[in-house]
């Protein structure tokens, strides 16, 4: 029996990074040995335990064969006989199919480490086309480590979208997948790569329909809605590491994809259809409900944000009791993360602060400190209660607005 260290975790000691989790395979061992040593058993679909002190995993080593589509119809041979080229054969990059002895030896039967050195995402073997998930998986990898895929490597991904492979994803494993990307640097990486092979369209077609389709106003010739979208999520992943900001940043445009062109520049129509469309892709990926109702109201509001000073103060309270903001402060300090980050996104402005930010913080100030005690001790009861909460922290802005 032989065990090695395999995968990531192989892979970011390479690339000199944290090594978050450790996964073991053992070799030449099967599932009576390892709970005689006090290992214990935690696989569902292959035979899996957990180390007895460090809890690490520890995969016996196994083959598997497509039987079925999607990334779960596999038949999964784990004995004593599997060797270790065997098992690091069926995984997808080969970046991820080095393993480490104990005494400190690589075994990289691809070739992982040359790929490593030249930024390459190249797939094993043609099994790669067997697993839908792969393909987010890839993309996520672009995204994290700035890497690109080998060409050959894209003909196989292309052929999975040709054939309908990616039809098998089930939303759960979509969502997580683009949660992790959202978590990168720089996650425009992976929405680009993707439409780079074709893949987009297919996964995320409210997002593709966005390229090409022009951006009103007309800062660059060059930046058209979907290249702005992919510049606004990398400016919130450098102001925030919350999913939900990152992820209201990629829908507050989408309606401008099926929105016509004439249209636009009077801002008619997008703002609803982006509503429309983020509703529907939460609903697809079951987005958790608190990331969803964020969406909607970025997707809502955040023109607001840029027309701040044309408003009306009644129309920007509307906006805060929108935003719930007086019980939840913490949606509207991620509503203005998306709005700044909405405003940096356009070429020149990656480094700017957005002017109404701060105006929007002091008409929210204002309006919190209006008191109810004399509300109510003025006798106001049931409804005219609110109404006049509602009079006195428009008022309350307004006199601001008017001081400036």
């Amino acid at each position: 029996m032989e065990t090695y260290l395999v995968g990531g975790s192989v892979r970011d000691q390479l690339l000199g990074l944290p090594i978050r989790d450790k996964d073991w395979v053992v070799v030449g061992a099967c599932p009576e040995q390892m709970l005689e040593l006090g290992f214990r058993s935690v696989g569902k679909d292959f035979p899996v335990f957990l180390h007895p002190k460090t809890n690490e995993e520890y995969a016996l080593a196994r083959t598997e064969r497509k039987v079925a589509p999607g990334y779960k119809g596999f038949a999964i041979h784990a004995s004593p006989d599997v060797t270790l080229e065997q098992d690091l054969a069926r995984r997808d990059l080969t970046i991820n199919a080095i393993a480490q002895s104990h005494d400190g030896k690589l075994i990289d039967p691809y070739n992982g480490q040359a790929d490593l050195k030249n930024k390459c995402l190249r797939h094993v073997s043609p099994a790669f086309t067997e697993d839908p998930v792969r393909v987010l998986r890839i993309a996520r990898f672009a995204a994290r480590f700035d890497f690109s895929i080998a060409d050959e490597t894209k003909i196989l991904i292309r052929h999975m979208v040709d054939s309908n492979e990616l039809d098998h994803l089930v939303p759960e494993r979509v969502w997580l997948e683009l949660t992790k990307a959202m978590s990168t640097e720089k996650p425009s990486l992976f929405f680009t790569t993707l439409r780079n092979v074709g893949a987009l369209k297919n996964l995320f077609p409210e997002v593709d329909r966005l390229f090409g389709v022009p951006q009103v106003p007309k800062w660059h010739p060059e930046v058209d809605t979907g290249i702005h979208v992919m510049m606004v999520i990398d400016q919130a992943a450098k102001l925030s590491t919350d999913i939900a900001v990152i992820f209201a940043a990629l829908c507050h445009d989408l309606g401008k994809g099926t929105t016509p062109a004439e249209t636009l520049p009077e801002h008619k129509g997008h703002e609803a259809r982006s509503i429309e469309l983020t509703q529907l892709l939460c609903e697809r990926l079951r987005v958790p409900k608190d990331i969803h109702n964020l969406a909607l109201k970025v997707a809502e509001y955040h023109t607001h944000m840029h027309l701040l000073t044309e408003l009306k103060p009644k129309v920007i309270l509307e906006v805060i009791d929108a935003l719930d903001a007086y019980r939840r402060p913490h949606q509207l300090e991620q509503y203005l993360l998306a709005s700044e980050a909405d405003f940096r996104g356009r070429p020149g402005y990656e480094n700017v602060n957005m002017p109404n930010i701060k105006l929007f913080k002091r008409c929210y100030q204002v309006s919190k400190a209006v008191d109810t005690q004399p509300i109510l001790e003025a006798g106001f009861e049931g409804k005219a209660i609110s109404e006049e909460l509602t009079r006195q922290r428009t008022n309350a802005i307004a006199k601001l607005l008017k001081n400036l």
